[in-house]
């Protein structure tokens, strides 16, 4: 064994932290460029302040969720055995959770606090060139990604070098358990990032569509101007809503997609391996951490050379280069680190055909990627369906986009079953868990792509705000539509690592809880189905509801300063910015805590009064219907927002050219107005949902675990054939009593 094998398990977190510390160097980059003049900087310090006083509050409240919830899991690790069933669990699954918590929260606060410097420097930048305006807004993007990943990698690395040293004295127990208190960590992060996701949309969404039907449609003002009272707050959503929602999203999908393939890693027998049997497991640590190292080198393709240039290009090369290294560096590292041959539950499979399964997830991501940009992009057939049925009026833009995003559904479900049969069959449970982690490799890029696009929003706002010259504005709103594609695909990527998540985190689930399969044909089976799938539904409503509700509050709060505050309209008057701010942030405090709390209770109920199948079937319908209704949502929101980004730069219905303030384009920001909570709150909620469930499911499973029937091996004494039978657990001697005329020969322990 050389050193490198020796030492393989400590290179995670180191690659990790490799992550964290360029991503301190890029984000002194950003703060040292210019802010712009002291209006431009004012306004900024106003959004740098609302977002952080909606965290401020938002962590007041999850301290408590935290504390409760942490007690609780404390609890539950001081239970050894259920049923005469032993746990391998510890009260340290408390201190997990708390740091992935801790981690979750601090994702997201690394991107919004990059955001806030990177939005008013974008603005600047865009005043000598569009080159140095995407360099600004995407190297934001990028502090975003690789704090995200470098966090995850590092605190998933080292917690479990940790948990191996605590739990060394359990012999042979020592890695079950290790991992067992890991999945502490995973649902902590998940829980932070529902509540986050959700708070965050409900806050940008509801100031968003207050701005829009107030400022744009009843007063006739653009977008972002400095009159509308809710200006400000719309801009602060953008960071607490698109940025640090997406950063504890992606935080906690990458956290699970990598603890659901070491879950089942170490069902795998690789005792024969350079690294002490832990090869399965490591595995998909340590292709998540170098996916870092090659994200890092992927940022360094994202340029472009003049005014002329496709910024949309720029983006997709280092995304694809950043994909290929790492399906290439992949190829070396499974063949270096697996056994020819592997097992996963009666599943034989090579180490070459892990391989192959993690060029379906790269494959799969690649796709789905590509699909949503289709269906969302400026100048495609979808959204131009839409702009053309804007021009009979309001209705049949909102049935275009109705239409635009159920039919987006189709193709990525067919690639999601397609990948999911494909990786399957390479590597069985194993290779469905490990595409999911090849998908999820380059999320620091995927995740720098994203939140280039609120980045590049606050820029456009802050120039329509301080009334810049109006080719800033141009070139910041040409960033900003690429952005709503961007946002719009990294949401798709997102659905699409969690439905492989998800699959391999019930794999994990029946593995543990001791059930062989989940049989549909019973009533209470069918009967969970039915109620999963119906769950995405109800979550659905209560996000949209929260965000029509908190959208009449500050509608009313912005008509109120119209009406009151003479000389807004003719810039007279300053608006009173903080009431707006303080609106949103408590509607989105106050509305987040019941559709998490559906998330997280839940699963609880249903497992602990009908049993672990019971909840499977629930399970199984959350997933399906979850995946669609994340697509569908994501994907029409985003096609509806880029129909109404259209009619900036004109376009053509009938052979009539339509701009701003036409009534096609009043029909398009109705559809938009609708497509907000679609797209930035209930639509991207869906992929943290289904993990969250899962992971909680997860968690509680060895407390609501079947006991697992023994296997005799008996002997009919008239024939003297031999078979096996599965037999309830007792001693031999009355195993011989209850099979009557035939004789045990052994009994095999599940």
């Amino acid at each position: 064994m050389n050193f490198l094998q020796e030492n393989l398990i400590y290179t995670i977190p180191a690659l990790g932290l490799i992550g964290i510390l360029v991503m301190l160097a890029k984000s002194a980059w950003v703060s040292k460029q210019d802010a712009g003049d002291e209006n431009m900087r004012t306004l900024a310090g106003h959004i740098a302040d609302g977002a952080m006083a909606f965290l401020r509050a938002e962590w007041k409240i999850l301290g408590y969720f935290v504390v409760i919830a942490g007690a609780l899991l404390a609890y539950s690790g001081t239970v050894h055995e259920v049923n005469g069933r032993e746990i391998h669990s510890s009260w340290i699954i408390s201190l997990a959770f708390i740091i992935g918590a801790v981690f979750s929260a601090f994702a997201g606060y690394i991107g919004m606090n990059v955001a806030t410097k990177a939005n008013v420097r974008t603005t600047q930048a865009a005043r000598s060139s569009l080159k140095k305006a995407l360099k600004v807004s995407f190297t934001g993007g990028t502090v975003m990604g690789l704090g995200v990943a470098g966090l995850a990698i590092f605190g998933l690395g080292g917690l479990f070098i940790v948990f191996l040293s605590i739990f060394a004295d359990l012999g042979p127990d020592t890695v079950k358990t290790a991992i067992e208190v890991l999945t502490g960590f995973s649902l902590g992060a998940e829980s932070i990032a529902l509540f986050a996701r959700v708070g965050g949309g409900i806050y940008t969404k509801a100031a968003d569509v207050g701005a829009d039907l107030v400022g744009k449609v009843e007063a006739g003002i653009p977008e972002d101007d400095v009159r509308n009272p809710a200006t400000i707050a719309d801009n602060v959503g953008d960071n607490v809503g698109d940025v640090a929602g997406m950063g504890a999203d992606l935080f906690g999908s990458y956290v699970a997609t990598v603890l659901a393939t070491m879950v089942l890693g170490q069902e795998i027998d690789a005792s024969n391996d350079a690294f002490g049997g832990l090869s399965p497991i490591l595995l998909p640590m340590l292709i998540s951490g170098l996916g870092i190292v090659f994200s890092i080198v992927g940022t360094w393709f994202v340029t472009i050379k003049n005014e002329q240039s496709n910024v949309q290009s720029a983006l997709n090369l280092g995304n694809w280069s950043s994909i290929i290294i790492t399906g290439i560096a992949s190829f070396f590292i499974v063949r270096w680190m697996l056994p020819e041959n592997l097992e996963l539950r009666g599943y034989q499979f090579s180490s070459m055909n892990v391989f192959y399964a993690i060029v379906v997830g790269l494959i799969v991501g690649a796709i789905m990627s590509i699909v949503t940009e289709y269906y969302t992009a400026m100048g495609k057939g979808p959204v131009d369906s839409i702009i053309q049925q804007s021009s009979t009026g309001h209705a049949t833009n909102i049935i275009a986009g109705l239409a635009v995003g159920m039919k987006s559904t189709v193709v990525p479900i067919l690639v999601l079953a397609g990948g999911i049969m494909a990786s399957y069959y390479f590597a069985g449970l194993y290779g469905v868990a490990i595409a999911a982690a090849g998908m999820m490799a380059t999320t620091a890029m995927q995740l720098a792509i994203d939140a280039f696009g609120p980045i590049a929003d606050n820029a456009g706002g802050i120039a329509e705000m301080s009334q810049l010259p109006p080719e800033v504005r141009e070139r910041t709103d040409n960033l900003d539509a690429v952005g709503n594609t961007t946002a719009a695909t990294g949401k798709g990527f997102a659905i699409a690592s969690a439905a492989l998540t998800s699959l391999a985190l019930f794999a994990a689930f029946v593995g543990i809880a001791g059930i062989t399969a989940i049989d549909i044909y019973k009533a209470p089976v069918l009967a969970g189905l039915f109620v999963g799938g119906m769950i995405p539904f109800i979550f659905s409503a209560l996000c949209i509801q929260a965000v029509g509700r908190a959208a009449m509050d500050m509608v009313q709060e912005v008509r109120r300063q119209f009406r009151e505050i003479p000389g807004i309209m003719e810039y007279k008057a300053k608006p009173e910015y903080e009431k707006c701010v303080a609106i949103s942030t408590k509607a989105s405090i106050r509305e987040m805590l019941l559709p998490g709390g559906i998330a997280l209770i839940t699963p609880v109920v249903v497992g602990f009064i009908f049993g672990p199948e019971v909840l499977g079937g629930l399970l199984a319908g959350v997933t399906v219907s979850g995946v669609l209704m994340g697509i569908f949502q994501s994907n029409a929101g985003g096609a509806w927002d880029n129909a109404k980004k259209s009619f900036e730069k004109g376009v053509q219905i009938n052979g009539e050219m339509h701009y701003k303030k036409s009534e096609p384009h009043k029909a398009s920001v109705t559809g938009d107005t609708v497509g907000d909570p679609f797209k930035d709150t209930s639509g991207p909620s869906m992929n943290i949902l289904i993990k969250l469930m899962s992971i909680v499911s997860l968690v509680i499973a060895p407390y609501i675990a079947v006991s697992s029937p023994e296997v005799a091996t008996v002997k009919n004494e008239s024939s003297g054939v031999k078979y096996k039978t599965e037999v309830p657990k007792r001693n031999t001697a009355a195993l011989q009593k209850q099979i009557a005329g035939k004789k045990v020969v052994k009994v095999q322990q599940p």
